[in-house]
């Protein structure tokens, strides 16, 4: 006897029940990333992204009105910014597996003030953080941490700073984050 394959992807549990999920629904890890600027993540994360990116992860990074989004696509992530209408499906449906936030952005926006001491409570969201300047409620148990890039990530985070129009030499090889895991 022959069955029939699926797609594991392609359903999920609803009330007891297993129903159809919608094309968009997938088992991927995501990240919602704020930043000030495209400049400001990608000098300051865009290695740990890239590599994120080519773990498999969704980078979704929500920008201010009128930044260059290509330096990130270049690191595998897409762009929203508060103009497009994107922002409404940036902040709705599952949570993010992990949140990453710069001292930027986070200073700018009290919603998003909001979402991150929101996230620091849940003790599933992985929480990154990256700049000066945290409140001491905010960065208060989180552990400073290096990333060591990949040698893709080095080499895509240089194309990206170039898209971005930063001069840069050499690409250091460790970014260095505030996290809280999970």
């Amino acid at each position: 006897m022959v069955s029939g394959t699926f797609d594991i992807s392609d359903y999920r549990l609803v009330g007891g029940r297993t129903s159809r999920a919608p094309a968009s629904d997938c088992l991927r890890h995501r990240i919602d990333v704020f930043a000030g600027s495209t400049a400001d993540v990608v000098q300051s994360a865009g290695g740990w992204l890239y590599d994120r990116a080519m773990a498999g992860w969704e980078i979704a990074v929500l920008l201010p009105h009128g930044c260059d989004g290509r330096p990130l696509r270049i690191l595998g992530a897409r762009i929203a910014d508060h103009e497009s209408g994107l922002e409404a499906d940036f902040m709705e449906g599952a949570p993010p597996q992990s949140l990453a936030v710069s001292a930027d952005a986070f200073a700018a926006d009290p919603y998003l003030q909001d979402e991150v001491r929101k996230a620091l409570d849940d003790r599933w969201t992985e929480v990154a953080l990256w700049g000066d300047g945290w409140p001491l409620g905010v960065n208060r148990g989180m552990t400073r941490v290096q990333h060591t890039l990949s040698a893709a990530a080095r080499v895509f985070k240089g194309h990206a700073l170039a898209a971005a129009g930063i001069r840069c030499d050499s690409i250091d090889p460790t970014e260095t984050l505030l996290t809280r895991e999970p």
